[in-house]
């Protein structure tokens, strides 16, 4: 058949299909839409057996496959990944067992309610395993992306000002424990988190390093958690008790840290897209984030279009402003150690 892989790809692809099956033949291979990240996916079948093939986009500090492999690989040895048949940080390849996905929002069994606790009961265990490599401090991580938005000039500084001076006050408080750094995926949105019909994977290990426990717990929140009662199980649950009130703290701290880090990345990534573009506004007026959310459940939005992006990027950093405006702010921060 022809192929369907980039040219320059395919000695490396050759090399892991030799490795992982003795043959450099496939049956079909199909491409699969992906991330925002920039790797190529194929459905691939060798043998009749289904598996997903992955090709590393352009590499950075961060896009590191050797740490992002290595991650995988730890994850799937505990169960929560899909198996590794082959991985060359090298070459940029691997190959993995085919998850077929189900829909979370209509066949995973139960509510939203058993969903979190499912998720909450996977990050306890991806949280107890060895650990993974390191990179940068997630909070320091989180600045250098600030200083990058800021650098491009998208917005208008009057429409972050105010956030980011919030911000400065909870980067000032907030130090992650040696305790809590654990091995983090770092991006559990829902495109990252896949239902068979039976249980959960998690995959997509690029973001993933040693990071603090609540930068996953926050993300797990801000995605899947509807409500105070959804939230309190996702804690409860990781925890095996009911959370300390400097736990609360963290939590609830580093869900606003999270959106921002959202926040920053879509529009970082559409003014790379873009480069010089500019908008006018002066506020992070929008659709909220909570009615873009429901609309992605339905369908009824999507991330494809540039203006998407745009607008849900400004809809993450307007709840963040919106969480560090609240009361439950300064208390949060009054709960953290001195």
């Amino acid at each position: 058949m022809a192929c369907p892989f980039p040219a320059a790809a395919r000695p490396a692809i050759d090399r892991a299909l030799m490795k992982a099956f003795a043959t450099v033949d496939f049956d079909s291979a199909t491409p699969i839409s992906g991330g925002l990240g920039g790797a190529g996916l194929w459905r691939i079948r060798v043998g009749g057996i289904a598996y997903v093939l992955r090709i590393e986009g352009p590499r950075d500090a961060f896009r590191d496959p050797a740490r992002g492999y290595a991650c995988m690989d730890i994850a799937a040895g505990a169960l929560l990944a899909p198996r590794v048949r082959y991985a060359c940080a090298a070459d940029g390849v691997a190959i993995m067992d085919l998850v077929a996905p189900r829909s979370l929002a209509l066949d995973y069994p139960g509510d939203s309610h058993g969903l979190v606790v499912e998720l909450a009961r996977a990050v306890r265990l991806l949280h107890q395993t060895p650990a993974f490599p390191p990179l940068v401090d997630y909070m320091d991580g989180l600045d250098a992306l600030i200083g990058q938005h800021q650098g491009t000039d998208l917005l208008h500084p009057a429409a972050t000002d105010e956030l980011f001076a919030r911000h400065g006050d909870l980067r000032a408080a907030y130090c992650t424990l040696e305790s809590d750094r654990v091995s983090s995926h770092n991006d559990l949105n829902p495109g990252n988190v896949l239902y068979d019909g039976e249980r959960l994977w998690l995959i997509d290990w690029e973001s993933a390093f040693l990071a603090d426990r609540y930068v996953d717990l926050a993300t797990v929140a801000n995605w899947f958690a509807r409500g105070p009662a959804a939230e309190d199980a996702l804690l409860t649950t990781y925890f095996g008790r009911a959370p300390s009130k400097e736990e609360r703290a963290r939590f609830h701290l580093m869900r606003q840290v999270n959106h921002i880090f959202y926040g920053v990345m879509f529009l970082n990534g559409v003014a790379a897209e873009r480069p010089g573009a500019r908008l006018d506004d002066r506020t992070l007026a929008g659709p909220s984030l909570q009615a873009l959310g429901q609309r992605l459940g339905t369908g009824a939005f999507s991330l494809s279009a540039w203006e998407d992006r745009v607008t849900y990027g400004k809809a993450r950093l307007a709840a963040a402003l919106d969480g560090l405006r609240e009361p439950a702010f300064a208390e949060a921060l009054a709960a953290l150690p001195a």
